[in-house]
């Protein structure tokens, strides 16, 4: 993972990344940050495959230069939440150390499990959750979470969790949270998503500015998409708030269920590499 990307391979990606107009990185960001609004997730399970087909970008560089707009996207968007009363500000704050320690335990073992087993236990995960949010609709008015011994070492082992798929799939935490902190913390949608966003800030920010010294980020990319995806994620929160909660379970169960497809194109992918 440390080995930098061969000389003629990077050359050629930085001038294509560097061609791309502002146009086409602002409507990625648009679209990523009004995701990240309305269902609380980073927006990278769609920014990251746009910046792989419209903006020339190998997969670590959209992960990185993604995960770089997802910061000011998260603060925004969770900062609309909270202004209305819907962040669980200790929760997000548990969930964020769990998180960092997941990040960090996640990369050591990770290179002592196999692959192909996490992918495809993650990809059911998610398929599972799916079901579940349409078969069983979140409460609007749900409330926070009830904080005992069992709740906490709960939330701190949600934040591995997340920790652990972020750095192995190369997507936001929120796609694990917000479902979670609904089944099994008793939230509301709408908390729920904002709680997610407030726990994705430190998390990003860690994970930037590692990416940022590596020189993985594109940083006239990562500026334009996240100005874009700020903006947009506005107009995401405000939607899920005029969505009816069975609505907005259904159509981040279709998310969940997009992103499983996608991982699993993925997974196959790379195990067809392994055998060849």
């Amino acid at each position: 993972m440390t080995t930098p990307p061969p000389p003629a391979s990077s050359g050629d990606a930085a001038p294509a990344a560097a061609s791309v107009s502002w146009l086409r990185l602002a409507l990625i960001g648009l679209a990523g940050g009004f995701l990240s609004g309305l269902f609380g997730v980073g927006g990278g399970i769609l920014m990251v495959p746009l910046l792989i087909t419209f903006a020339a970008m190998d997969q670590r560089r959209a992960s990185a230069t993604s995960l770089a707009a997802i910061v000011p996207t998260a603060i925004a968007g969770s900062i609309t939440y909270f202004a209305n009363g819907e962040v669980d500000l200790l929760a997000a704050l548990i969930v964020a150390i769990g998180g960092i320690i997941g990040a960090w335990a996640g990369a050591r073992l990770l290179r002592r499990l196999p692959l192909g087993w996490l992918r495809w236990s993650f990809i059911v995960l998610l398929v599972i959750v799916a079901i579940r949010l349409i078969v069983v609709a979140p409460e609007r008015g749900a409330g926070s979470v009830d904080y005992d011994v069992a709740s906490v070492l709960g939330l701190i082992a949600l934040g591995l969790v997340v920790g652990v798929a972020s750095g192995l799939f190369g997507i936001g935490g929120g796609l694990v949270m917000v479902p979670a902190f609904i089944a099994f913390f008793g939230m509301g949608d709408l908390i729920a998503k904002g709680t997610s966003l407030a726990a994705m800030i430190p998390t990003a920010v860690s994970g930037t500015v590692t990416n940022v010294r590596g020189g993985l980020v594109d940083l006239r990319a990562g500026l334009i998409v996240g100005i874009a995806a700020t903006l947009a994620s506005f107009g995401g929160v405000a939607l899920a708030f005029l969505l009816p909660a069975d609505v907005a379970a259904w159509l981040f169960a279709a998310l969940l269920l997009v992103a499983a497809a996608q991982l699993a194109v993925r997974a196959v992918r790379a195990g067809r590499a392994g055998r060849a």
